[in-house]
């Protein structure tokens, strides 16, 4: 009896074993979704970034926007920006019930700002600004690596990536302690974007910075940057919560960004960036470059030449005027050391020795063991502590020990797809690391339903991604569809979706969740579109359009948004044509003009000769008819809206 129950539980343990492991390989192909989508859209904006760029060279227009434009994506500064301008005009009104900074600010304001945004108050944009300036005061003061030592009894804190998860921070404070002179931390970038509540983020940290200057550390992260902040969320969340003052708190942020240091070194020994290092990284050179030129790591400094400044001279005075007084060269980096930035806020790194470029985000390099002992051994380091990537655990220790990454934004695609952690540094003693989740109903749920939630939601956005794509993908099945059948092997489907998407996915893994196999393994490729489907606001309008519109929304979001620098939310017919045309010139979409000017003209619904952009791109939206994963989640039967 007693050998048949123990046998009994064996094959239950084996059993359980299984069944996990088949559970946790199902959630690694979601992170694996989610991830590879999100490093294709890193790489969507640095092609966006090179046609900021051709537009300065091609457009056109005479109204005084182009001397903006080029101002700000080029870091050409006719005259700084007076606080008194920004801040002095400003009243807080008695009737404003968030919390109310003193300055000079003591340890006391950060008590203040925290329990107010437990309370979910929002912090009064003449505050917002007094930080901002304060922080870019003290910033203007600091080296472009900051020199931190740990002893016995002072122990150091470093965070990865936060994301907008106030959430997160808050619980790291509740199990490590608020910022002291006892009580140092580095928070490693990224600490806005993507979450809801980045501005919330910045205050506590910035304010942190300027009560303890020597014990509150911030390095620069590739989202520290305004182009990255109109695609990833935090400009949207910055209008929304500040419709008045909020292009007075963007224009500060952008200063504030390019003064953040771009990295720490502990006890001289250990470097901790955001990114990573390639092959040619110059630590001295990244020491003396002037950091603040570099106004957003997605543009590369712009070649000035003679023909270039003749033609502004001839089309645009004002500009040319802007230029000179400035001295443009001089305004921006040179390229190489550009470059030597991207690699230390955008690089990955990878088991594969050498260094090579990073494809998938498309900027900055993917860099092996070898590489990592080389650039430590050559500046006497022992460690490298990156961040930058989310982590299933929170960290990971690779390169032989060399270098960490830690990531602090738990629940970072989906609630319950990671956890977030952060690392403790003590004077001799090893890196120790704590893990966290921030839970409300995923603690109570079992752990299919957390995989089912996250399995779900990685296979939609990538139905998403296969409908933005739908005419070229069904020419690409076509093509491998000798018979006219309508069916092609797993194999053949498997290549087509790789060839076009470029997502470097496992997709005969992933074959049963989108498309429907017959009993002989044939896949009928139509079904990869039964239960998806894109919105037309006009019906006429060709699906190609549709599609490109649809693929590059976010892009031309962006564009239409610096474009439009007094806010108004209105393009003028006359822009939107010249605008679509550089944009079908440069990015080679091989849609017919007419088409576009002709759905334009149908979506200036008053006739005024303008219309609504934001509003135009809210048009084109996926439709989900059913969610063949799991009919009881969240998900199912739901038309969900994507701007």
């Amino acid at each position: 009896m007693h050998h048949s129950a123990l046998v009994a539980a064996l094959v239950i343990q084996n059993w359980y074993r299984g069944y996990r492991a088949r559970l946790m390989i199902r959630q690694r192909y979601a992170l694996t979704i989610f991830q590879s989508i999100e490093y294709a859209d890193e790489q969507s904006q640095l092609q966006l970034s090179n046609f900021f760029t051709f537009i300065l060279e091609n457009y056109k227009h005479t109204h005084n926007k182009d001397e903006e434009l080029a101002n700000r994506l080029f870091g050409y500064t006719l005259q700084d920006k007076d606080r008194m301008d920004c801040v002095g005009l400003i009243d807080v009104p008695d009737s404003y019930s968030g919390p109310r900074l003193k300055f000079p600010l003591t340890f006391t304001d950060i008590d203040l700002l925290i329990e107010a945004f437990k309370a979910k108050k929002i912090l009064h944009a003449y505050y917002v600004l007094e930080v901002l300036y304060e922080t870019k005061k003290a910033l203007k003061h600091m080296p472009n690596f900051n020199k931190v030592k740990t002893s016995p009894s002072k122990e150091l804190t470093i965070c990865g990536d936060l994301h907008g998860k106030l959430d997160d921070l808050f619980l790291v404070f509740y199990k490590n302690g608020l910022p002291s002179g006892r009580n140092a931390y580095i928070f490693n970038g990224d600490f806005v974007d993507r979450g809801r509540d980045s501005i919330e983020i910045l205050m506590i940290l910035f304010v942190g910075l300027l009560v303890y200057p020597n014990d509150l550390h911030l390095n620069r992260g590739n989202h520290e940057d305004f182009l990255m902040n109109m695609r990833y969320g935090f400009t949207k969340e910055i209008s929304h919560k500040y419709k008045l003052h909020g292009k007075k708190i963007l224009q500060v942020l952008e200063e504030v960004y390019a003064w953040l240091p771009i990295g720490t070194i502990i006890d001289d020994e250990i470097l901790v960036i955001h990114g990573g290092i390639s092959e040619s990284t110059d630590l001295n050179l990244l020491h003396r470059l002037e950091r603040h030129k570099m106004k957003s790591v997605l543009m590369p400094p712009m070649p000035v030449h003679e023909g270039y400044v003749t033609e502004f001279k001839k089309n645009k005075a004002g500009m040319v005027q802007g230029i000179k007084s400035s001295g443009s060269p001089s305004e921006q980096l040179a390229k190489h050391e550009w470059e030597q930035v991207v690699d230390i806020l955008w690089s990955d790194p990878r088991s594969k020795r050498g260094c090579y470029p990073n494809t998938s985000r498309g900027g900055g390099c993917y860099f092996g063991p070898d590489i990592t002992s080389k650039i430590l051994s050559k500046y006497q380091l022992k460690l490298l502590i990156r961040s930058h990537e989310c982590k299933p655990e929170g960290y990971e220790i690779c390169h032989d020990g060399k270098v960490i990454t830690v990531f602090s934004a738990s629940n970072y695609y989906e609630e319950g797809s990671n956890r977030g952690a952060y690392i403790k540094l003590s004077y001799g003693m090893a890196p120790r690391f704590f893990q966290y989740q921030v839970t409300e109903a995923t603690c109570s749920r079992p752990l299919y339903q957390r995989v089912n939630t996250i399995e779900s939601s990685a296979i939609k956005i990538l139905k998403e991604r296969m409908i933005s794509r739908k005419t070229d993908l069904i020419n690409a099945f076509q093509l491998q569809d000798c018979n006219k059948s309508g069916k092609i092997s797993v194999s053949q489907w498997a290549f087509s979706m790789e060839n076009i998407l470029g997502l470097n996915l496992p997709w005969r893994s992933l074959c049963s969740h989108l498309v429907i196999t017959d009993d002989d393994g044939n896949i009928d490729y139509m079904s990869c579109f039964y239960d998806i489907h894109i919105q037309k606001p006009v019906k006429e309008v060709q699906s190609a359009l549709i599609e490109t519109l649809y693929r590059y929304r976010s892009d031309l979001q962006i564009i239409f948004n610096v474009i439009d620098s007094d806010h108004s939310g209105l393009i003028s017919m006359e822009e939107f044509h010249s605008m679509w045309k550089l944009f079908n010139s440069h990015y080679h979409v091989n849609i017919d003009d007419n088409q576009v000017n002709q759905l334009a003209e149908r979506m200036d619904l008053n006739k005024d000769g303008s219309i609504d952009f934001n509003e135009f791109l809210k048009a084109f939206y996926v439709v989900h008819k059913f969610d063949k994963l799991s009919k009881s989640d969240k998900w199912s039967n739901s038309d969900t809206t994507f701007p």
